[in-house]
């Protein structure tokens, strides 16, 4: 059997357990995602290394003077690359923006690729060196990981291990250098609001600080709390919609610190996997029985999809 590490709540399982015991990895993961719609996963294969510099680079531009890193916000591109300022986005049926200010990097495309119609060209900060290097380097090594897990996820919905590689081929995927500035008194705003995540499936590093909470079928607000290094995987609304809400997208936040860490920033990095932007989001046949009809009985794309959400959180 797969083994399961020991956690608080949501269980850590071991991604070496892929290659070990598939159908036993496959049966961990999938049987949080139906108990929480989050796992914690460890031994993911991302190295140290690369994760530091990544973050070290993010933290850098973080550094910057307000004057510059407004340079870098792309207003014309959906919220999708660049720079996305403090106070911008805010959580659907939300007043009160986030606390927080992120970058964006997607995928890199060739001069002249079809796909630059619908996936915004990349920007990049002049002043920090090797910036472009790293954050590349941690998408890549994020989309391998995901990969790896959408093929357990399609063994645990009965599906071939390879169901998702071609849905996930050239997706818009995107990668987000996420920071949540040191706090004064409460407001009316948290860092993050309660939300669901448009994607696939969201990939997490950087929630070892508290604050990360999600919303379970009992109604209770329940911590997550991997440990350094280890990633937080959530199922993300469009593996919900194809899988008729088999595997849920689990409403999450991300409380404002004790009044101890309030002069503390918060980083992180979740990598959003997206389905291909022409991939078309059809209810899976498997999916849907007498005891569970069809919730989403019109297909419709990945493209269309995530636009029709952004405008619902402010970025589009």
């Amino acid at each position: 059997m797969a083994t399961i590490l020991d956690t608080p709540i949501v269980p850590t399982v071991s991604l070496a357990d892929a290659v070990r015991d598939p159908d036993g990895f496959a049966q961990a993961l999938g049987g949080s995602f139906a108990r929480y719609g989050f796992a914690i996963v460890a031994d993911h294969g991302v190295s140290p290394e690369l994760i530091a510099e990544a973050d070290a680079k993010a933290k850098a531009f973080f550094a910057l003077p307000e004057e510059v890193k407004r340079n870098y916000a792309n207003a014309g591109s959906g919220g999708q690359r660049g720079y996305i300022p403090f106070g911008i986005e805010t959580a659907k049926g939300a007043k009160a923006h986030d606390l927080k200010e992120f970058w964006h990097v997607g995928r890199e495309l060739p001069k002249g690729d079809p796909l630059e119609a619908v996936m915004p060209p990349n920007v990049w900060p002049e002043e920090i060196d090797g910036f472009r290097r790293a954050e590349l380097a941690l998408y890549d090594a994020l989309e391998e990981a995901g990969r790896r897990l959408l093929q357990a996820i399609a063994r645990y919905l009965e599906l071939t291990p390879d169901f998702f590689d071609a849905t996930i081929l050239n997706g818009n995927s995107v990668l987000r250098l996420l920071h949540y500035p040191p706090m004064g008194p409460d407001g009316p705003s948290i860092r993050a609001g309660a939300h669901e995540d448009i994607n696939t499936i969201t990939l997490l590093l950087g929630a070892e600080e508290a604050g990360l909470e999600l919303l379970d079928r009992d109604g209770n607000w329940l911590p997550v709390q991997p440990k350094p290094g280890e990633l937080a995987i959530n199922v993300g609304d469009m593996l919900q919609r194809l899988t008729n809400n088999v595997l849920r997208s689990t409403t999450h936040r991300v409380l404002n610190p004790a009044p101890e860490r309030r002069g503390f920033a918060r980083y992180s990095m979740p990598f959003f996997l997206h389905f291909r932007p022409d991939y078309l989001i059809e209810t899976l046949p498997g999916c849907v029985s007498d005891e569970r009809p069809n919730l989403y009985p019109v297909p419709i794309t990945a493209h269309d999809y995530l636009y029709e959400r952004l405008r619902e959180i402010k970025l589009a």
